[in-house]
């Protein structure tokens, strides 16, 4: 039996209501997406606030935990909240969200301790964050796909994507920008537009969703799911992380446990997944081709650019800013601002993808877009490190194209192909999905260029510290410090000589010397070979997964609306019918007016 559409929200709750809840959404994904970035800039100052030294070895683990925990939370706990959301309501679970998320924020702002007890504080605050992120995330698709009609979804789904892209890059300068007068007004920024979004979307948004009752939750389900993804990311995390004398974790047996276990409780999820009457993570939405193409083209999407925006941000941190005369204290605002015209192309071609798409189908410009970032990426393997600013900015202002053409097309094919009372779920599946992939790139990206740096950054330590004049004792202490050590250095704003090379050896250099030393130019000069050579490997990986991407977005068919195929027919069209025609007759049957699909 068909499952029952929800009426037309023009008619429920009147025309303006789609706007209301674009507005709303838009607001609470900024929020949420703003948040992830805006710390990164602000770490040095957030460090110095409440007492920590992130780069000595007992302290490692703050740095990354603050950093990448946010993310982690919100992978494992997408689709057990779309899940519930569609058993509660996702307007409900969005609000709930909100006040959760402004709660996290004003935790983080009024941290009361120093130490590696603020340090814990501040993990735990932005975990809390990260829930409430995760509600947000998990919801805001969902219902936008039930208040937009299929023939405008794509726009409203695309502004909202261009939210999503707009807070990760505008935290960066934001986060800057704040940082420099009180690091807790970084956490503090979110709580008033927290509250704003909480109140309004308590009065204005409303529950257009079919909600079926006597529905049940899966529980070994979500157990299996949250406890093996964790641990999975959790060992990912700690494979970053320096270990016996090596530069990565990664034959850390506590990591190689955690992998394995990790990995073992997904499969075990789904043995239970297909056995469970109402399960969690709905297996059988796969079998809708849309879906299946949009949610793998997303994923590799997000291998391909997640990671390597992290990059990106180091090769300017670390190598460009300082050759060109930035303070190390400065270079993580200006990185920030130098990768704004990433934003650019995304804003230019989010929102005109969308509406085109509504028209013409999601196929050739997801297709289109992910074929411009492959070309991106490879033509970006062409720059030195010392490039040509106006190069660098052309590449990265055509991959946010192609990005944008990609991301509000996929994502609308995505959300319009399932049952709408699945649609909590789905969104839910497809931001995980996400999120996963990027946690995923992050790690492929960075051990990538950890490996390249580790085979040659000590003897280029060892030849430049040498003929910069340092004791030979020195020399050897220093070069054979993990690379890790000297890539945080320089992502945290500290000059990366300075905190390497102990004082006493400094005093053993003349003045011109510790000035040679401690300049902008050395550092670049020796990281830029071995950096350059992995980042390079880290561009191929990204053009082949964006090729990939594009392969698998070709596959999708034509376009295809889930609830324009219930009223002809019960049964979804699988992954591999040409669905596209399966709604064509069924469309012709009622005489139903369809857009052009694109075959």
């Amino acid at each position: 039996m068909a499952v029952p559409v929800p009426q037309s929200v023009s008619n429920t709750e009147g025309l303006h209501y789609k706007w209301i809840a674009l507005s709303n959404t838009t607001l609470g994904v900024l929020m949420a997406s703003l948040n992830a970035s805006i710390v990164l800039i602000a770490l040095p100052a957030i460090f110095r606030g409440v007492g920590i030294n992130p780069l000595t070895p007992g302290n490692t683990s703050f740095l990354l935990w603050i950093l990448m925990g946010y993310m982690v939370v919100t992978s494992t706990l997408l689709v057990t909240v779309g899940r519930i959301s569609d058993m509660l309501g996702r307007v409900k679970m969005y609000t709930l969200g909100f006040a959760i998320f402004t709660l996290g924020s004003l935790l983080l702002f009024l941290t009361p301790s120093t130490g590696s007890a603020g340090g814990l504080e501040l993990i735990g605050f932005r975990l809390v964050q990260a829930v409430g992120g995760s509600f947000l995330f998990a919801n805001s698709a969902a219902i936008l796909t039930d208040a937009f009609p299929p023939d405008e979804r794509g726009l409203g789904l695309g502004i909202n994507q261009i939210a999503a892209i707009a807070g990760s890059v505008g935290g960066l300068i934001l986060g800057g920008i704040l940082a420099t007068f009180d690091w807790r007004l970084v956490f503090l920024v979110s709580v008033p537009f927290g509250l704003l979004g909480t109140i309004w979307a308590r009065m204005a948004l409303r529950e257009t969703a079919v909600i079926r009752k006597h529905q049940r939750l899966d529980v070994w389900g979500n157990i299996t799911f949250a406890a093996g993804l964790t641990i999975v990311l959790v060992g990912l995390t700690y494979g970053l992380m320096p270990y016996g004398g090596r530069g990565m974790g990664w034959t850390n047996p506590w990591v190689d446990a955690a992998l394995i276990g990790g990995v073992f409780l997904l499969i075990a999820f789904g043995f239970i997944e297909v056995r469970v009457p109402e399960p969690m993570f709905r297996l059988e939405l796969f079998k809708i081709r849309p879906f299946a193409a949009g949610n793998i083209s997303g994923l590799l999407a997000s291998i391909a650019r997640g990671g390597l925006q992290f990059m990106l941000i180091l090769w300017l941190q670390g190598i460009w800013l300082p050759l060109h005369g930035y303070s190390y204290a400065d270079t993580p605002l200006w990185a920030g601002i130098y990768m704004l015209p990433m934003m650019a192309g995304f804003l230019i071609a989010g929102p005109l993808s969308g509406y085109l798409s509504d028209h013409f189908g999601a196929r050739p410009f997801s297709t289109g877009g992910m074929i411009i970032a492959a070309l991106t990426f490879m033509l970006l393997t062409f720059l030195p490190a010392n490039f040509t600013y106006l190069s660098f900015a052309f590449l990265l202002f055509f991959n946010g194209v192609g990005m944008g053409l990609f991301s509000s097309p996929n994502t609308s094919s995505i959300m319009s192909s399932v049952p709408a009372e699945h649609r909590g779920v789905a969104s839910g599946m497809r931001a995980t999905l996400q999120n996963a992939g990027m946690l995923l790139s992050m790690s492929i990206f960075f051990t990538i260029v950890i490996v390249g740096l580790s085979q040659h950054l000590p003897s280029a330590l060892t030849s430049g510290l040498s003929k910069a004049g340092l004791p030979h004792h020195y020399v050897v202490q220093v070069s054979h410090l993990p690379p890790t050590a000297a890539l945080f250095s320089a992502f945290l704003g500290y000059n990366p000589m300075q905190h390497l090379v102990p004082a006493a050896a400094l005093a053993h250099l003349s003045g011109a010397a510790r000035a040679h030393l401690l300049g902008h130019g050395f550092f670049p000069g020796l990281i830029a070979p071995p950096f350059m050579e992995g980042l390079r490997d880290a561009f191929y990986v990204s053009a082949a997964m964006a090729v990939i991407a594009a392969l698998a977005s070709l596959l999708r068919g034509g376009r295809y609306v889930h609830e324009e195929q219930e009223l002809a027919a019960p049964t979804p069209p699988p992954f591999g019918a040409n669905s596209a025609e399966d709604t064509d007759l069924a469309l012709e049957t009622l005489a139903v007016r369809r857009e052009p699909s694109t075959r």
